[in-house]
């Protein structure tokens, strides 16, 4: 007994030897009133310090598992364990349609899988390597140091009111009318998106979006039991005339667009059309959710505003945004802003789902950024991933036979094949090669895009970009006669 005790490096030694003790006597290995070895010698059993079992001991009997009698030693106290005969359920047939649907859309169970070694252009999440944790732990410290108690205490639905004021001022300084708007802090852009969805009353049940689009909204769409109605993408963003026409002929309960660094074709939507979608959208009465979707990253030419920033005052624009793909993914910390009015409604919502968003990661968040670490960590991020934008690009362009690619900044590039070449086929075969990437029809409302896929490059090393990109080339040239 006791010889299958393997220590671990990760957890304090003392409380692996309690768990392992307290599990042998749930399981029935230790019997009731057994007197356990004492604590030299199971020290000695177990090659670790006397004291070291003398605190596991200490916190077994306190939880009432073992007792002590003075002058005899340590002994098995009186557990109750489920000894009641085993039923298995069939948990599918107990689970609700919504819950089955999300199941069946959720594509990390359906990807062809990274395996250590490939060279993986899936994801679209920041380098870690280029995490600011020195100045991140410095801000942690700080805020702990002025509100320890505060922020590890339960909080506020609507938000940590420090973080609130610094985004409202950070989304004003992008041009954006604050006037009678206000913020609701949610659990990354993916929550904030789940609460607007749930909160808004179906009364065509459609929604109008770019075609493709996030892969993410589109199965919170079809959760919320919306009909998508997806309009193609030109170069310089959504086609006007086929949304005009659309808008003309149906009713929508609201629009889903990401103007910025399109997820997954990376297009910009440009100053020109971003004032035309208002004006159309507007003249319908349709309301405009926006996410903000890397707006940070722009490598070149000026800043181009927010749809928000075009209604002035007016409250028919809902922006939905967080940290997430450019700061630290960890965090979950992201923003609806929106009128004052509807975000009171929200944090009701809010409020009795989740209660609040961690006030710690906001309150850290909120330091970070007050002490200026995030202006020094973005100049620094927009140069390492334009050098690995503007290789991926070219890189493309000289191996890849494309009929079409876009991206015009962010994390990723859009590819679009010759007709009757399947991307999904591309893909098993380049993954018998160590190179794997996301096939864009998950992105298509309409279940065309099978000559598609997206090249997400943010966390790859610069030769693995050129290597995986030119593999992706000659499995087309060699084993698909494109």
């Amino acid at each position: 007994m006791f010889n299958d005790f393997k220590l671990l490096n990760n957890r304090p030694v003392y409380i692996q030897i309690k768990d392992y003790l307290q599990e042998m006597i749930m399981k029935g290995h230790l019997l009731e009133h057994q007197k356990l070895p004492s604590t030299r010698e199971l020290s000695k059993l177990l090659s670790v310090s006397r004291n070291t079992i003398l605190n596991a001991y200490a916190d077994l009997e306190q939880e009432g598992i073992i007792y002590a009698v003075k002058g005899k030693g340590n002994f098995v106290g009186k557990v109750e364990t489920l000894k009641a005969a085993s039923i298995e359920f069939n948990w599918k047939e107990r689970l609700n349609n919504v819950t089955l649907l999300a199941d069946e859309l959720d594509l990390m169970k359906q990807d062809i899988h990274w395996e250590k070694g490939m060279i993986s252009f899936n994801s679209v999440a920041p380098e870690e390597k280029l995490f600011d944790v020195e100045n991140f732990k410095r801000a942690f410290l700080t805020r702990m140091s002025l509100e320890g108690d505060i922020v590890l205490n339960y909080g506020y639905a609507k938000g940590y009111k420090p973080l609130i004021d610094y985004l409202l001022h950070y989304m004003e300084r992008k041009g954006i009318d604050i006037s009678n708007k206000d913020i609701l802090i949610t659990n990354g852009f993916t929550e904030g998106l789940d609460i607007l969805l749930s909160s808004l009353a179906k009364k065509s049940g459609r929604v109008i979006c770019e075609n493709p689009t996030h892969h993410a909204a589109l199965k919170l769409f079809r959760l919320h039991g919306f009909d998508i109605h997806g309009i193609d993408m030109k170069d310089d963003g959504i086609d006007i005339e086929q949304v005009e026409k659309s808008l003309s002929e149906k009713e929508f309960d609201f629009a889903y667009l990401i103007p910025s660094y399109h997820n997954p074709t990376g297009i910009v939507t440009s100053s020109e059309k971003r004032a035309d979608i208002i004006k159309l959208f507007s003249k319908y009465q349709i309301p405009i959710v926006e996410d903000g979707f890397n707006e940070e990253l722009r490598y070149s030419g000026s800043h181009l505003a927010p749809l928000m920033t075009f209604i002035g005052a007016g409250n028919n624009v809902i922006y939905i945004s967080s940290f997430s793909k450019i700061l630290f993914p960890g965090l979950r910390v992201g923003w609806i802003l929106a009128d004052k009015e509807l975000i009171d409604c929200l944090e009701s919502l809010k409020r009795a789902r989740t209660i609040h968003t961690s006030t710690l990661d906001q309150a850290v968040l909120y330091q970070y950024l007050q002490d200026g670490y995030f202006e020094k960590y973005l100049k620094k991020a927009r140069s390492v991933y334009k050098k690995k934008y503007e290789l991926a690009r070219q890189a493309c362009k000289q191996y890849i036979p494309f009929k079409r690619m876009t991206g015009d900044g962010g994390l990723h590039l859009f590819i679009e094949l010759e007709e009757g070449i399947n991307a999904r086929t591309l893909l098993e075969k380049c993954y018998q090669r160590g190179v794997v990437f996301y096939p864009g029809d998950v992105f298509y409302s309409n279940g065309e895009g099978s000559n598609t896929f997206r090249l997400g490059f943010s966390r790859l090393k610069e030769e693995d970009i050129v290597r995986g990109i030119k593999i992706i080339g000659d499995t087309l040239k060699n084993e698909m006669g494109s």
